[in-house]
């Protein structure tokens, strides 16, 4: 059987003769300044867009072993930024010693936090003070500012328990102007489409959210969603992959590709393997073998030097303003 990542996106041109023509292949990082880490891919939900097909059925969890690693590494290099992914990251047993760890070192820590996790149960009902001791970035996923597009997205229920947990971040300082503490939201869209202009989307979560519900935060991501996992079922179960995946290539922006996540990061399995990003992490796409290929390895010379792997998926990081986990690249 075909890895998904060659079959998705067939009959499109190859994304890396699009990177050829504008001068890119290979396309190689820059400066390595962000790990990524997926420290399990349990969850609390079961989100229709998830690229991670996450949920509470999931039993890939990092060891706590497979952190000391990552630490190891860090130590190692002047990697500034330490970004935790899941899955619901806070679910793992040993997430508040991992952060610990990582803040010992100085780093700066931003966790992928769904936001329902903080009510979910009382024994996570204090992450919000354990993340404001340790300066972390929250950065949450929010689909829309109407309660039911982002239910009909991620579960009934979720926007109200959403809120609540927002304005729990609030409370100790989340996303109020001169706390120092940054609370981001993540915008992606509800169906096959690209994300609008970052700056006006933020724009109006920033009126509604807070006329609305008295919720405030710092910067809203805008993120395209990619070909793969439970959006690529979608785009095919719906009819509308081919018109997705054209909307994506007739929209590749050079600048926007100049300008990619994987340059400047590198994504750490549950398992410790070593990827480009964490959407090639999801495909079994691994880092080039003259790359190390395990976070125990960790190599930072070979990493810089490798060719980074592309395929066809990569057009929804490239399209129109571009796409990464820091939202539009271009």
């Amino acid at each position: 059987m075909l890895n998904p990542a060659q079959t998705a996106g067939a009959g499109f041109p190859a994304f890396a003769s699009k990177l050829r023509e504008t001068g890119l292949l290979p396309l190689r990082p820059t400066q390595l300044t962000v790990l990524q880490v997926n420290v399990g891919k349990m969850c609390n939900q079961v989100c229709k867009h998830c690229h991670v097909d996450a949920g509470p059925d999931r039993t890939e969890i990092m060891t706590r072993e497979t952190m000391q690693q990552c630490l190891d590494a860090l130590a190692k290099t002047d990697i500034e930024l330490v970004d935790l992914t899941g899955g619901a990251p806070e679910m793992n047993p040993d997430f508040r010693w991992f952060v610990e760890g990582i803040s010992a070192l100085g780093r700066t820590t931003i966790v992928r936090c769904n936001l329902t996790i903080i009510v979910a149960n009382k024994k996570y009902n204090d992450l919000p003070e354990f993340f404001a001791k340790h300066k972390v970035r929250v950065v949450s996923s929010l689909p829309h500012f109407a309660a039911a597009r982002t239910d009909a997205q991620r579960g009934e229920g979720v926007f109200a328990r959403s809120m609540r947990a927002l304005h729990m971040l609030n409370a100790v300082g989340y996303g109020v102007e001169g706390s120092g503490l940054s609370l981001d939201l993540v915008y992606n869209p509800s169906g096959a489409f690209l994300p609008g202009n970052q700056a006006s989307l933020e724009r109006e979560f920033k009126q509604r959210l807070s006329r609305e519900h008295g919720v405030t935060f710092n910067d809203l991501l805008a993120i395209t969603n990619l070909p793969v996992s439970r959006f690529l079922d979608y785009l095919v179960e719906s009819g509308n992959y081919d018109a997705y995946m054209d909307k994506l290539v007739q929209a590749y922006n050079p600048t926007a590709a100049a300008n990619v996540m994987c340059r400047s990061t590198i994504s750490v399995g549950w398992d410790g393997l070593l990827y480009d990003c964490d959407f090639n992490q999801m495909l079994d796409l691994p880092v080039a073998r003259t790359a190390s290929q395990h976070i125990r390895d960790f190599d930072l010379e070979s990493l810089q030097a490798r060719a980074i792997v592309v395929n066809q998926h990569c057009y929804g990081c490239t399209a129109g303003a571009g796409s990464s986990c820091g939202g539009a690249t271009a």
